[in-house]
This record gives structure tokens, sequence and C-alpha cells, in this order.
């Protein structure tokens, strides 16, 4: 498939989001908090899986251009560019969900386990179910990323840091739009808007790795409908973004329809058919243990 110069759906779609977001909080004082709060968190959702697209080259060939189109972070807590090196890491499917070689791996080795105090292991057991994962795990990411900035600044690691300050002129951005502007204020922001949106992202990353001896079979496929297919820019076809990072989401469909059993050979028919599974499988019981069952 020939790389566009400008992929316009994801263009269009990127202009949708920042329009959307701008009247909802323009018009947030006027809006009662249970319409604020699943629209808010979509979009943010939505916006991270934008984050995720232009990580992989999209929807230009101009790699400043891209990261422009990300720049506001409506989330808050994460640099762009920390993001982007940690997930194009996780890409080599060879180390896929190795605790000390794969960023984004939901395990730990034995060895970290038993570091671990007595709370910290019964968040990390409670966040193997979904409910875990959705209610704590915005909670957990952001305060390990918060201190791992504050032992940067003791350290002045240079490379973790460099990764900042031009995240906190995005986040300035964002704060003075949502807080000077529309007068929301920033804990309503972080309630209505930051926390449900990062649990909607852990919601599709929650499954879609698994601990597995071949690494065709560590990638699952999620088949869902155009709600969380368009939330999640059909990354929920992981198994089909990892053969073919480089396809924009808007082609990702038609590839897994096109060759569908193929994609479910190759990935060991590792398959859930729809969020509605996951949730009735794992709402409340673990999706395995937080030790990598293959780790030494």
């Amino acid at each position: 498939m020939v790389r566009k110069s400008v992929e316009w759906p994801t263009v269009a779609l990127a202009l949708g989001l920042y329009g959307a977001f701008g009247a909802l909080t323009w018009n947030y004082a006027a809006l009662p908090w249970w319409f604020v709060l699943p629209v808010g968190a979509y979009l943010v959702c939505m916006h991270g899986s934008l984050q995720h697209e232009v990580t992989h080259g999209h929807p230009t060939r101009w790699r400043w251009v891209n990261s422009a189109v990300v720049f506001p972070s409506l989330w808050l807590w994460l640099p762009y560019s920390l993001y982007r090196e940690t997930h194009l890491a996780h890409h080599r499917d060879e180390v896929l969900t190795d605790p000390l070689q794969d960023p984004e791996s939901p395990y730990v080795t034995p060895a970290q386990w038993q570091a671990m105090g007595s709370f910290h292991r019964l968040v990390r057991k409670a966040m193997m179910t979904l409910a875990g994962r959705l209610l704590i795990g915005p909670a957990y990411f952001i305060v390990l990323e918060m201190r791992r900035l504050v032992r940067a600044l003791a350290s002045w690691d240079r490379k973790y840091l460099a990764h900042w300050p031009l995240h906190a002129v995005s986040v300035a951005l964002v704060l003075y739009w949502v807080v000077a502007v529309c007068r929301i204020p920033i804990g309503e922001y972080l309630l209505f808007f930051v926390y449900p949106g990062v649990s909607l992202t852990l919601l599709r990353s929650y499954a879609e790795h698994r601990a597995a001896e071949l690494p065709g079979h560590r990638t699952a496929i999620v088949e869902s409908g155009p709600f969380f297919g368009l939330l999640f820019l059909y990354n929920n076809l992981h198994t089909v973004h990892h053969e073919r990072p480089g396809l924009p989401w808007y082609t990702l469909p038609a590839v897994y329809r096109a060759e569908r059993d193929r994609f479910l050979a190759t990935n060991g028919e590792y398959l859930f058919r729809g969020y509605r599974e996951i949730a009735r499988r794992f709402l409340l019981s673990p999706r395995g243990s937080p030790v990598h069952p293959l780790a030494g």
C-alpha cells in the first residue's frame, strides 16, 4: 500500500475531535455532569488513540506535523515523546510481554514481585481484573510516572527529563483553555475528563497481550462495533496492527475482514467477540497472575 502525503480521514478526525472538545468545555457550565463525563472520557481516550496513530507515522510524511496534530495534552499526565519512545520499543514482537524488555508489559518478574510490598502486590493483583484495571489503573500509572519524574529530577536524568519541557507547554495550553477560559475547576476536569479517559484507554489495553511461547500468539483480536472501533481507532484489531503497523486506522477493518482466518491462525485464536465478553469473563476475575508465567 502506497503511503499518501496526507491521510485526510485522520486530519478530519483530529479536527472533529478538537472541535468537539472545545464545544464540550466551552459549554461545560450549562451541561449536566452525566453528559459531560461519558463524552469527556470518550474524547480524551480518542485523543490517546490519535497519539498512538501519530506514533506510527500518521497522518502525514512529516514527523513534526504529525507531532503538532497531537500537541495539546488532553490527558495531561504523559509526554507524547516519551509515549512514542516506549511504544515503539513495545513493537518488538519477539520480546512482547517480557517484563524486562517490553515497556508496556502487564507482567512483572518473580524477583520484582518479591521486592514489592504487600500493598503494592494487592494493587497489582486487583489490576488483573477488569474492574481493578478501570478503577485503580489510572491512579496507579499516573502515580508511577510522577514517581519516575521525581526520581529523574533527583538524579538529574537528562534523557528522561528532556521529554518534559515541551509537555509542560502542552499541559499549560490545555489548562489555560479549560481553567482560565472555560472556568472549569481543575479537580472537575480531572474527574470528568482525565481519569475516565485514561480508564477507557486501559480497557483497550487490558487483554490485548498475553504471555505465550510463540510471539504470534501474544496479541489479541477484539471484534467490536463502531462505538469502540472508532474510540480505539480500530487498534482493538491488535494482531492486524502489530503485523502491519504502518496501515492507517481506517483501513484495518477491511484488511481484517479480508484475511480474518489467517490472522486468527497467526495469533492462536486469541479472540474476543467484543468488550462485553471481556467484561463477562474478567470483570471480577483475574486474567492470570501479575507474575509472567514464562519469566525465569
